[in-house]
């Protein structure tokens, strides 16, 4: 599935697998490339329930095994 990374901020995702009774997250924050402000590189992740946060690669939100947009 492609994911947009200019429609990012503040999107919201589900985990397919939840870990630690967390999964619905926000993207509180997107990462770009100092070089190039158009190339997003990473996103931050809060979890709803804990409001732990954890970044990872953008292009991992459209890994459909892994995770699904919205809250579902």
């Amino acid at each position: 599935m492609p994911v947009n990374h200019k429609k990012l901020q503040g999107s919201k995702w589900t985990a397919v697998t939840p870990r630690e009774r967390e999964k619905h997250f926000l993207v509180v924050k997107v990462e770009y490339d100092a070089d190039d402000a158009q190339k997003a590189l990473r996103v931050t992740l809060e979890a709803v329930l804990s409001h732990r946060h954890f970044t990872l690669p953008w292009r991992e939100l459209g890994d459909t095994a892994q995770w699904q947009p919205g809250w579902l």
